[in-house]
């Protein structure tokens, strides 16, 4: 058994599936309107939940197992230093409220609070009804990594705050803004202000040359889903459509990869002085 931790309130070990914080917790990490009407979300892992921490993150409630790690441990430990409750589980009754195979041993419920949108906006992606998340999460692990500023999701787009987005996204959520908005609400972060944003749509058939066009300029990278591309109402917002050349015939690429490959040309071009 694991002792106490001594900035937590000691209380009886759950042990039973049936508890009300372990179907608590299931539902957070399964319905996504259960997760907007609490205002929380559910992270997993240690390594995430370290991600978490050190963002000063505000949380819940933490969850850990019998068995888990030192490492992990000291992140409960972290947690509680700060007054969030901790309770432990048993190995079955933990089980019963993560979303994987193999739990490490530790469930973070956060408060779902996006970072704010920053003043000066120069580097947004606007991930286009991508309902797989796995998809997701790697869009917006590439976006924190290519240094843009903010993800807006429009209706149509899988919840950012899935436990599969966010073990995809690699703590991405603590890095930059990940806003679900409306189309009028994007029209307006985009283009209400002194200085209007360009819309790129990505295309697999037509626009511009990827390295052609100037993406030094502020901006906003639109990549729709595989299934159905991109919706009406984002080929309305768009200025110009951006074209991958694809010389070995396929008809598109993996939306994460497009907009991967875009990003990066972003990168490089600002780069260069």
């Amino acid at each position: 058994m694991t002792r106490p931790h001594p900035h937590a309130t000691i209380t009886p070990m759950i042990t039973s599936v049936q508890n009300p914080k372990i179907q608590w917790l299931r539902k957070l990490q399964s319905q996504s309107k259960f997760r907007r009407a609490e205002g929380a979300f559910v992270l997993e892992g240690v390594r995430l939940a370290e991600e978490a921490l050190q963002a000063g993150w505000p949380a819940l409630l933490v969850l850990h197992s019998e068995a888990l790690s030192e490492r992990g441990q000291a992140v409960v430990t972290g947690f509680a230093q700060r007054g969030v409750p901790v309770e432990a589980a048993t190995p079955a009754a933990f089980k019963a409220a993560s979303d994987t195979e193999t739990p490490q041993g530790l469930l973070v419920v956060l408060k779902l609070q996006p970072l704010p949108l920053p003043g000066s906006l120069n580097f947004v992606l606007i991930p286009d009804g991508v309902r797989d998340p796995g998809n997701l999460g790697t869009l917006l692990r590439t976006a924190a990594a290519a240094g843009a500023q903010a993800v807006l999701l429009p209706p149509g787009t899988t919840d950012a705050y899935a436990p599969k987005v966010l073990r995809a996204a690699m703590g991405a959520h603590f890095r930059l803004a990940v806003l679900a908005l409306d189309w009028a609400e994007i029209h307006q972060v985009l283009l209400a202000r002194p200085h209007p944003l360009q819309i790129y749509l990505a295309d697999a058939a037509q626009g511009l040359h990827h390295t052609q066009a100037d993406l030094k300029i502020p901006l906003a990278l639109i990549v729709g889903g595989e299934a159905a591309g991109a919706s009406e109402q984002a080929i309305a917002l768009t200025n110009q459509r951006l074209h991958i050349p694809m010389p070995g015939g396929m008809e598109s690429l993996n939306a994460a990869v497009a907009a991967a490959i875009l990003m990066f040309e972003v990168v490089r071009q600002r780069a260069i002085r």
